[in-house]
């Protein structure tokens, strides 16, 4: 074995933790799946154990490791965890008919927020200022606050940045808080991009937490990889990355999974269905990598507008419970092997239903010869695929010309033929596709800016490109290998000067 040759991922879901070894040709070398504890890191450690005793890996011969986690979001979701954040927005007196956090749900809003403020500052969309910047108001609302966190949001930062950078220069030297930017992180649309920018700050001591355990695992185990924690487009960051913005780790899972589905399938145009033991996501996979989100995305029920996988879930897996009114939502989760029939328990699962069907499972030498097709059997396997046929049209978009490819633990669940696509492709360890796509992934930075569209747009568009492959390297890529995997104009009318919209995104392997 080649010294530093072999990859780890692994991916945190809801029911599992998986995990893979990868060596220097990309090949899967061992693979485990371990149940999801309920603190989630045990999970890990587990599934961390069993795949390197599987491998035989040497610790010299791991060079790095990667984690898809859900940490962030059950953070966000279960309302724990979370960090006070002083939310700072740069705008009046322009945008003080809307608060800050309008709408967040009562319980979330209380956990997080240490008081709100709307000073002068902040720009117009073509870059002029609304106003100068009040460093004495942030001063006297910072003084009276007492926060773990400042989430800074100006108006129309994509297309200056300067004032949230001056709050931040501010708030570190005289107050010593972290500060999460607001046009580091989302794109236009004030409200939403405010909301992901204070969810980036309540989030801090998760990213900690999860990078110290993390460290800690593969220190305790005498490996010296670099670890990587994986984001929502499908590409990695460095743990340093990750512990400033948390938040684009929310959307891992999934998107883990497309590029694992991808990367196994050999598919660069698909439907990807990943069944879990809980539920499925069906995504759609454009050139390799996940199709974005046109919406702006509802998390914990706050509306923000960051780059995320457009995501369909339905409540379908291979723990749902089956019943007369039909198939769950609710699951056994992680205790089917106690509880599904076909184990010997006593709860009649999607697994026992697609079993009897003839859809064996993994793992699973065939059918028991006690397992019959009864009617309520029948009846779920008939309404779950009524389920995947009506999500797959949904995420086609009306294209039937592509194949759907099937993965995660509950992939079996499928029927041979589903309608909207062209085929079912079930690629060789489809089981632990997403920790496939977390081991495999690019690191990437990318810029959603406003642009002048007169004569200086080559010029300003030049330099986003050059800002998208620093944040790439920023987030681990090799410099040198560097891309521009993704650029996108859209002109902006009825301005006083000529505009366009661009995104940029950048992405390129590990650097060494």
């Amino acid at each position: 074995m080649i010294e530093g040759a072999l990859r780890v991922g692994i991916d945190v879901g809801g029911t599992n933790t998986d995990a893979v070894v990868l060596d220097a040709a990309d090949r899967v070398v061992a693979k485990a799946k371990r149940p999801t504890s309920p603190d989630v890191t045990e999970g890990l450690r587990a599934a961390l154990d069993a795949v390197l005793a599987e491998a035989g890996a040497a610790a010299g011969g791991v060079s790095r490791v990667m984690l898809g986690t859900t940490h962030a979001t059950n953070a966000v979701l279960e309302r724990r965890n979370l960090g006070r954040v002083a939310v700072l927005r740069l705008g009046a007196p322009a945008t003080t008919s809307v608060p800050p956090l309008s709408g967040w749900p009562a319980d979330l809003r209380e956990a997080v927020c240490a008081g709100e403020a709307v000073v002068p500052g902040g720009h117009y969309v073509d870059g002029r200022e609304i106003g100068p910047l009040d460093r004495d108001a942030i001063r006297r609302f910072l003084d009276g606050t007492a926060a773990d966190a400042v989430a800074v949001t100006g108006v129309f930062s994509p297309a200056d940045g300067g004032h949230e950078r001056e709050v931040a220069e501010l708030v570190r030297r005289e107050y010593g808080l972290p500060v999460s930017l607001s046009h580091e992180i989302g794109s236009l649309g004030l409200l939403e991009r405010e909301n992901a920018t204070v969810l980036n700050a309540a989030l801090y001591g998760v990213a900690a937490h999860v990078v110290e355990a993390l460290v800690r695992a593969l220190a305790e185990r005498g490996l010296a990889a670099r670890p990587y924690l994986a984001q929502n487009d499908g590409t990695l960051m460095t743990v340093e990355h990750a512990a400033r913005l948390p938040v684009a780790t929310i959307g891992s899972g999934p998107a883990n999974s497309l590029r694992g589905a991808a990367f196994l399938s050999g598919v660069a145009e698909a439907v990807v269905a990943d069944v879990g033991g809980t539920s499925t996501d069906l995504g759609v996979l454009a050139g390799g990598f996940p199709r974005e989100s046109a919406a702006a995305v509802e998390i914990g029920g706050v509306l923000t507008n960051f780059r995320m996988p457009d995501i369909l879930a339905i409540a379908l897996g291979g723990g749902s419970v089956v019943r007369e009114h039909g198939v769950g939502p609710d699951s056994v989760g992680y205790r089917i092997t106690e509880e599904a029939l076909v184990f010997g328990g006593g709860t009649v699962t999607m697994t026992d239903a697609a079993v009897a069907a003839g859809r064996t499972p993994p793992g699973l030498p065939g059918r028991p010869e006690t397992f019959r097709l009864d009617g309520l059997m029948r009846a779920a396997v008939a309404r779950a695929d009524e389920m995947v046929a009506d999500a797959v049209d949904r995420m086609a978009l009306g294209r039937g010309d592509r194949p759907l490819v099937a993965v995660g633990g509950g992939a079996f669940l499928l029927a041979p033929e589903i309608p909207g696509v062209s085929r079912v492709v079930r690629p060789e360890h489809a089981e632990v596709a997403n920790a496939v796509g977390a081991a495999i992934a690019l690191a990437s930075g990318r810029v959603d800016t406003i642009l002048p569209a007169g004569e200086s747009r080559s010029k300003a568009i030049e330099r986003a490109k050059e800002e998208a492959a620093a944040r790439a390297v920023a987030a681990g890529a090799d410099a040198a290998q560097v891309e521009i995997v993704d650029l996108v104009e859209v002109p902006l009318s009825y301005l006083s000067e000529p505009a366009v919209r661009v995104h940029v995104k950048a992405a390129g392997p590990l650097a060494r």
